[in-house]
């Protein structure tokens, strides 16, 4: 194959011009966990606010749920997926080192030659991932560049620790960026928390995800509020301007009293995907909007605050305006 021609200058800014997602046809209830582990439906709504969560079959891979998210942003962008010069994957849990699951996806898609890697930033990967696509058509190193979030947590779970299994969950999101006049994704505030590092692992000896959860929840009280002032106004916003809020969508409990710690306008649309999605670490965010989007719940143009925070433990987070 040809490869694809890049554009001779740099780009003024970026704009997201697609969305899409995928979720795996089998639903694990609460109820159905009660026959798995030592819970309950109304302990696990109490401390989680997830009612259920979607989990990806045996051969399902993490590459084959981004390749379906990014069909489905590729048709509501409108544009063949030849026109692709980069891909970028956020995960923590494909199930191969080599090669990338966005090498996977280029090979599925028959792409021609496009750049394509893989961002391992756990939960706030998709966010770093949506940067780095920034700042590559900004400098003129792609045109249109699909970033997707995918993950397959439910084979990095330990389905006798009531404590995670109840969280975790399968799918993926993914959004086409494309060079506009004006930006369209805004300056990034990115960072980690050292002192933090192993509050969330997918480590030896198990393999599987393991987090101290009260630090995570202190965490996004006492800091994170801070770090969404820092996105909004290196946006040049204020925090009136957003319209929505996309946090990782780790646990409602903590997503609720982070919002209301921010000063968001009465009208503002909070995402709560988790309700229905689980967490699925990188695709949390993607996969919310593309949900939302679906589901009319956000008007066209709106202004999203971005925020990912956890396994690293790594932060970043930006403000974007929707398709």
């Amino acid at each position: 194959m040809t490869a694809p021609s890049l554009p001779a200058l740099p780009a003024a800014g970026t704009a997201i011009i697609g969305t899409g997602h995928h979720r795996p046809d089998r639903v694990l209830t609460n109820v159905d966990l009660e026959s798995m582990v030592e819970t309950t439906d109304e302990w696990i709504r109490r401390r989680t606010g997830i009612e259920e969560r979607h989990i990806a079959g045996e051969s399902e891979t993490v590459a084959e749920m981004a390749t379906q998210a990014a069909r489905a942003a590729l048709a509501d962008a409108g544009i063949d997926p030849s026109e692709i010069t980069q891909v970028i994957v956020a995960t923590c849990s494909d199930e191969e080192r080599s090669p990338s699951a966005a090498g996977r996806v280029a090979q599925a898609l028959g792409l021609a030659a496009p750049a394509a890697f893989d961002i391992g930033a756990a939960c706030s990967g998709f966010s770093h991932a949506l940067a780095v696509a920034d700042q590559g058509i900004r400098v003129g190193a792609s045109r249109v560049t699909l970033v997707i979030g995918a993950e397959k947590l439910s084979a990095k779970t330990d389905y006798a620790d009531r404590t995670t299994c109840i969280l975790t969950a399968d799918g993926a999101g993914a959004v086409v960026l494309k060079a506009a006049g004006e930006p369209g994704v805004f300056p990034v505030v990115w960072g980690t928390v050292p002192d933090l590092v192993d509050s969330v692992t997918i480590s030896p000896p198990t393999g599987c995800f393991s987090q101290n959860g009260r630090q995570v929840l202190g965490w996004a009280l006492r800091e994170a509020p801070g770090i969404a002032q820092q996105v909004v106004a290196a946006a040049g916003l204020q925090m009136s301007d957003i319209d929505v809020f996309i946090p990782h969508q780790a646990n409602l409990r903590m997503i609720e009293p982070l919002a209301e710690s921010l000063d968001l306008r009465e009208d503002a649309i909070i995402a709560d995907d988790v309700i229905t999605s689980g967490n699925t670490s990188a695709a949390t965010i993607p996969l919310a909007i593309s949900r939302m989007r679906e589901a009319g719940r956000i008007p066209a143009g709106a202004r999203a605050l971005l925020l990912g925070f956890g396994g690293g433990f790594s932060y970043a987070g930006q403000v974007v305006r929707l398709p």
